[in-house]
């Protein structure tokens, strides 16, 4: 499972970060029952996804995995059976 390579860009790695750090951030306001403080954390939860979305656009990201139908050489025929 580890040859996939899943998750294993700078643009994944910089979106967990960011969420990461909101997700504590929301959650220490929270149990401080301070409103602004969770909100500025779920705001950060935000950022992360579309700070990894725009690193990805960006060509930090990985690159899609073609379908099989991609692989096969043109004018090649499926078997039927």
């Amino acid at each position: 499972m580890s040859s996939s390579g899943h998750g294993h860009t700078p643009a994944a790695w910089t979106g967990v970060i960011i969420s990461f750090i909101g997700f504590c951030v929301a959650g220490l306001f929270m149990v401080a029952a301070n409103v602004p403080g969770f909100w500025a954390g779920m705001v950060l939860i935000v950022l992360g996804a579309v700070v990894g979305g725009l690193m990805r656009l960006a060509g930090l990201g990985s690159t899609p995995k073609r379908s099989a139908q991609a692989t096969v050489p043109a004018g090649v025929q499926p078997q039927e059976g």
